[in-house]
């Protein structure tokens, strides 16, 4: 018995239905116009202007740096460090719970400062008043009368290791921060509390205060940047772009009123590098690198 011829048929798929309407893709053209990319669409008669980032400076070339000089005095790790205005003298903190002062020119020890008993991590001069200021891991914060070379003031109130400080450049008050999760803001003075500023989830490391606002910015290891109100004791902004803990930050020197200088921050090696926009009354701009 012979077996049946069975014919197969390939069935042809039909492209997609478009509802019986042709889809006309539009044309659009690029121009170049001032530096800027001009997107002009033809068939809706639409102009898009894109406009390109300003190219970041190029620095200026220096000869290389060169070692010019290794002081040693200090019996531990040396955590901080601030230089006089004066540039005659430079402060330094160590884990030998000692704080030294050095000649800027000479590098020999001119004063040693005894009174801490743990680890120092934050010393800052202050430009207005013959006072040095240091805070360690004792939960101490000290105001230290540098004509009588002793110990004037102590600022009570944290809970915890104190690993940074910083001074107002007008106003005479100072902002500290630790392992306790909050930056603490002192009448310098009268050594009363004027706000504690709880926001941050982990030890906040460093702390930067200006005279534009915001006045008060602080670093922590829960990964975010907070930009303080200082009237109100509450948070302006939250950066969030790090991915890591935040160690430290810095503050850009040059700039106007109406402009928040550049911020710098560091954690665990790697420097950001993306600039940040917030809307405050004025025109700012923050940039974190």
């Amino acid at each position: 018995m012979e077996a049946p011829n069975i014919v197969r048929r390939e069935k042809s798929i039909p492209p997609p239905s478009t509802g019986g309407e042709l889809v006309q893709v539009p044309a659009v053209q690029t121009e170049k116009l001032n530096n800027n990319m001009v997107a002009i669409n033809n068939n809706t008669k639409t102009v898009t202007l894109a406009s390109r980032r300003a190219p970041l400076p190029k620095p200026q070339w220096h000869p290389p740096w060169k070692l010019m000089r290794v002081i040693s005095g200090h019996l531990g790790w040396v955590r901080c460090v601030d230089v006089d205005h004066t540039n005659e003298w430079f402060v330094t903190g160590s884990a030998d719970r000692t704080i030294k002062i050095w000649d800027l020119a000479t590098g020999t020890l001119r004063l040693s400062l005894t009174g801490h008993i743990s680890t120092v991590r934050g010393v800052a001069v202050s430009d207005r008043h013959p006072y040095l200021f240091s805070c360690g891991e004792d939960k101490q914060v000290k105001c230290w009368d540098l004509e009588q070379n002793k110990v004037i003031r102590h600022y009570h109130g944290h809970l915890s290791a104190v690993y940074s400080l910083d001074i107002h450049p007008t106003l005479d008050i100072l902002c500290s921060v630790g392992r306790d999760a909050s930056c603490r803001v002192w009448d310098m003075r009268t050594k009363s509390c004027i706000h504690t500023l709880s926001g941050h989830t982990n030890t906040v490391s460093d702390v930067k205060t200006q005279a534009t606002e915001p006045q008060i910015i602080t670093a922590s290891h829960d990964c975010t940047v907070r930009l303080w109100d200082i009237v109100a004791g509450k948070t302006r902004a939250t950066l969030t772009n790090h991915k890591k803990s935040i160690r430290s930050l810095v503050l850009h020197q040059h700039s106007t009123h109406s402009v928040v200088p550049a911020l710098t921050t560091l954690n665990n090696g790697n420097v950001r590098g993306e600039n940040l926009y917030r809307t405050y009354p004025g025109t700012m701009r923050l940039s974190t690198l």
